[in-house]
């Protein structure tokens, strides 16, 4: 949604074109490898949310799913209905939480189960910029929004770069692997976009350029790794 004073502000061509690169984006191959004999953790991200449809920087503040949102979650639950998921882990933010309960409402196996909440899957933190129009800072500073939202290392005032939501997603995975070693459990999570890359260069050893290129879809699907 377009606040109308944009339009007052800027020609409609260049509101236009700012939402087609916000709207642009090229998903990542979702991997999965599953075992029936050895531990799986699945991955997933939250469905939209109304930050997500309105173009806000969300980060630690709670946004809601939309409509959309738990229709994506409830697609994910079609896919995951038949997986024997014995652990049920999600970011404490309200909308990996309640995606959690919308993916496994289909699985016998799960849907009952407790759902523990880790905050070092929780969202990216984006300090100043939480709360504040991705589309209003395309229009106006478009080499700012790539700067916080598509670098490793920087880091708006008060929040936290891609790194360090990469340490402590690995600090989470070096603690959960040898659990589900010893245990032979599967578990699934629920996090969000920016936890995911941090998953991904952990299981899949990615350098920082390639973390960064990593774009996730809004609930619907997941990856998935097996613990050797």
């Amino acid at each position: 949604m377009v606040e109308p004073a944009l339009y007052k502000k800027y020609p409609k061509q260049k509101i236009e074109e700012a939402l087609a690169l916000l709207n642009y984006k090229k998903v990542s191959d979702m991997p999965k490898k599953e075992s029936n004999t050895r531990p799986t953790i699945y991955i997933f991200r939250h469905g939209q949310t109304e930050d997500n449809a309105n173009f806000i920087f969300s980060g630690w503040r709670d946004s809601l799913l939309t409509e959309k949102g738990r229709e994506q979650a409830l697609e994910l639950a079609k896919i995951l209905k038949d997986k024997k998921l014995d652990v049920l882990i999600s970011s404490p933010q309200s909308r990996a939480v309640e995606t959690m309960k919308l993916a496994v409402s289909l699985n016998e196996y799960a849907k009952d189960r407790e759902i523990s909440m880790d905050n070092r899957i929780k969202e990216r933190g984006y300090g100043e910029l939480q709360g504040k129009s991705k589309l209003e800072i395309q229009l106006e500073n478009p080499e700012l929004l790539k700067k916080y939202r598509r670098s490793y290392l920087e880091k708006a005032e008060r929040g936290e770069s891609l790194e360090d939501v990469v340490k402590r997603v690995e600090d989470f995975c070096k603690e959960i692997v040898p659990l589900m070693k010893l245990h032979k459990l599967n578990v699934a999570v629920s996090c969000h976009g920016n936890s995911i890359r941090g998953f991904r260069k952990y299981f899949e050893n990615l350098t920082p350029e390639q973390v960064c290129e990593v774009e996730t879809p809004l609930g619907q699907d997941y990856i998935s790794y097996v613990i050797d």
